[in-house]
């Protein structure tokens, strides 16, 4: 139970059911953080663009490297449902769960690739306090991604470390994306099943 309960759907305006509903639909539920924020209007407000345009924007990285290090940095900063949430986004995007088993071991496990290992100790360092960034490291990224790959890799990075610490301050868990009822939306792999049986 989060420490500031959401406004629940029979409480919410027109404007804010029409986000409910578009994230159910999306998502298969109402993000419980999406609640949350919407006690203050016009910070959900700016969340939404924020995300709406990050999500648009961010697509200089490989999408296996980008998920990967906001689940990376969603478990540093111990946020379940950050967890919970970028576990079923890499699933719909058809990458290997699996593998997020063996993510502590992921500078030598080989279901990581080298770019992604690095991209992954970035995180870790990005992500301690303080942070242990060097500058080898950023120069290793710029050589493997260039200057605007890690610029977007930093930001995400960033963002997920702000995503998480809002979470885990706030009290709000996991839902039940991977593992219960809460995501009803097809991955890509069952819609395909899906229209060839329809």
């Amino acid at each position: 139970m989060p420490r500031i309960t959401g406004i629940p759907t029979r409480e919410a305006g027109f404007v804010l059911k029409a986000v409910y509903w578009f994230t159910r639909r999306q998502y298969g539920a109402v993000m419980e953080p999406l609640t949350v924020t919407a006690h203050h209007r016009k910070i959900l407000k700016a969340s939404i663009k924020h995300e709406l345009a990050v999500q648009r924007g961010a697509k200089v990285l490989p999408t296996s490297v980008r998920e990967l290090v906001q689940y990376r940095t969603a478990q540093q900063v111990q946020c379940s449902w950050c967890i919970d949430f970028g576990t079923m986004l890499q699933k719909h995007e058809g990458l290997d769960i699996e593998r997020l088993r063996k993510i502590d071991d992921y500078a030598t496990a080989p279901e990581y690739t080298h770019q992604e290992r690095i991209a992954l100790a970035y995180a870790d360092a990005m992500t301690a306090t303080p942070t242990v960034v060097t500058d080898e490291q950023v120069a290793e990224l710029v050589g493997e991604f260039g200057k605007d790959g890690v610029v977007e890799l930093s930001y995400m990075i960033a963002l997920e470390n702000a995503r998480g610490r809002f979470n885990s301050a706030l009290g709000i868990t996991d839902q039940g994306f991977t593992s219960g009822d809460a995501c009803k939306i097809p991955v890509p792999a069952d819609a395909e099943v899906s229209r060839e049986r329809g």
